[in-house]
């Protein structure tokens, strides 16, 4: 019995002879990292082999990636082949735990046996007696399915029970931009909103009553703001903006089609009320928040992409024409199946009727005290908002000056390099975060900001006094401050839809002449309680 288990121990260690032990350990989520079963116990248990069986430990590579795929997509695995190709003369034994560790899909396993075979690696599983033998090859094949056949399961149980939360409302994915999740004693995990959150909700609220009229300005509103921690250009979220105002999640509903959970409310607090959320879907759809912004604006035709064919709904465009001693220049419908088809509309005529309705609409003189109470309100909400959020930035600047301090101690005391990397990772994370809080402690929030307010409410009083002084570009965005949407024009009637600028109507609403107008979101977006 001694000569048998003499001669186990001579072929094990011939088969490692003049090989250096590497380590590869795997979990498929961070909640596993940190459990018992997590990569540092692998690590560890590995190790302890590679000591028993006399080979030197050079390197461990640990992971925290599904075992489904592509083997090529796991950062470590990658990095553990790549480590072994920059040794090419080195001979290497790469031990790992169990099967279900090295992958849990059959045409990966087999592909990335394959990939340490051609590089000369001797494969050592502690759960399991890898064989060469047909008989090994074909049990190691049914484990290895096994393994795929529970994933799969495991898979299909998370999303029956991730489907029934949703159907209860909850939302359980990662958090939104502009929420956290939190801890709930009742629904375990709830989105709570955040600082970005209250940015979000303005901006949101900007696009529905039209002060911020398209998906651009909504951009750029949100980057002036520090809604992303990277300055980008506001074209670079154009995308992330299309989403937002799509949303239904921040109107306090959820919905997954992927999954045929249709839309329902959720148990989160909302950013803005379902009345919002329809005006920004029925804005989504005009063609001033549609479509892009014309790149052959000119100042010869400023009201052209601004204006509407009274009878197809469609832009009316603008050209000028050559007669027999001058060119002369009009606006007309561009629309085959319009019946204004090619009918032309005098340039002079539909700016001077333009500049009309622009002029009737001034502001009335007692709207003055109206507008100055209305800013100095919402200027001393912005103010108290602003000292709250520099209070939570310092506070949360504290707390991650804390954490790198502690971090820090933690890499010093620490002898394992894999915990050292992590804790490295965590201290790099902390900084990135720390060079992106700024808090406003810089920013003089006593401005003379009457000296602004004097100037908007000259700008407002004499509209088109100051369209005269703007250039093309300008004026498209100043005409969708004044007006709500594009303005019908048709020859015999002029403008039919601009009977009042917003501005001057919600002015007069608020002197009380027609009160039962009077806007729910009042002058400036406001945050909606829920």
């Amino acid at each position: 019995m001694r000569q048998e288990t003499s001669s186990f121990e001579t072929l094990t260690r011939n088969e490692y002879e003049g090989r250096t032990g590497l380590v590869y350990a795997r979990v498929s989520s961070k909640k596993q990292e940190v459990e018992g079963h997590g990569r540092e116990s692998q690590d560890q248990r590995c190790k302890r082999f590679l000591d028993s069986v006399n080979v030197k430990y050079e390197e461990s590579f640990l992971d925290t990636f599904s075992g489904a795929g592509d083997f090529m997509k796991r950062p470590a695995m990658k990095a553990l082949l790549d480590y072994i190709d920059s040794h090419p003369h080195r001979k290497y034994v790469v031990v790992f735990d169990d099967l279900k560790r090295f992958a849990r899909d059959v045409e990966f396993h087999l592909k990335l046996r394959a990939a340490f075979k051609i590089r000369g690696v001797v494969l050592k599983c502690l759960n399991y007696n890898l064989d060469e033998s047909p008989e090994g090859k074909y049990t190691e094949i049914i484990l290895a399915a096994g393994g795929e056949l529970e994933r799969l399961q495991n898979a299909r149980q998370v999303v029956q029970k991730q489907k029934a939360r949703l159907e209860r409302g909850c939302w359980t994915f990662n958090g939104k931009k502009g929420y956290d999740i939190v801890p709930d004693p009742i629904y375990r995990r709830i989105a709570v909103p955040n600082k970005e959150g209250r940015v979000l909700a303005k901006a949101l609220e900007g696009f529905a009553t039209g002060n911020l009229p398209r998906k651009i300005d909504v951009a750029e509103y949100l980057v002036r703001n520090n809604f992303w921690k990277k300055k980008h250009p506001p074209e670079r979220h154009l995308d992330q903006v299309s989403k937002f105002l799509g949303e239904c999640f921040y109107c306090g509903d959820i919905e997954y089609p992927r999954w045929e959970v249709s839309r329902r409310p959720g148990v989160h607090q909302a950013l803005i009320s379902r009345e919002t959320f329809s005006l920004i879907q029925k804005r989504l759809y005009r063609d001033s928040a549609r479509s892009k912004p014309r790149r052959n604006i000119s100042d010869r035709f400023p009201l052209r992409g601004l204006l509407l064919c009274s009878d197809c709904k469609k832009p009316l465009t603008g050209a000028a024409s050559r007669g027999r001693k001058n060119h002369y220049s009009y606006y007309f419908c561009f629309n085959k199946q319009c019946k204004l088809f090619n009918k032309n509309f005098a340039k002079k005529d539909v700016e001077e009727t333009f500049r009309i309705v622009m002029q009737r609409n001034k502001l009335k003189a007692d709207s003055g005290k109206v507008i100055t109470a209305v800013f100095d309100r919402v200027w001393a909400e912005e103010i108290k908002t602003l000292e709250q959020e520099e209070r939570l930035t310092l506070q949360h600047i504290k707390g991650l000056n804390e954490k790198v301090e502690e971090l820090t101690e933690m890499v010093r005391r620490s002898s394992s390099e894999s915990l050292k990397r992590a804790y490295e990772a965590q201290i790099e994370k902390a900084l990135d975060e720390l060079a992106h809080l700024k808090p406003h402690e810089e920013n003089d929030l006593n401005v003379p900001y009457r000296t602004a307010l004097k100037k908007a409410t000259g700008l407002l009083q004499k509209p088109y006094k100051t369209w005269q002084s703007l250039n093309v570009i300008e004026k498209h965005r100043w005409f969708f401050f004044l007006f709500e949407a594009k303005l019908e024009y048709a020859k015999e009637d002029g403008f039919r839809t601009a009977d009042s600028l917003s501005h001057t109507r919600l002015f007069e609403e608020f002197l009380g002449e027609t009160p039962n107008l009077v806007r729910p979101l009042g002058f400036e977006p406001r945050t909606l309680e829920v």
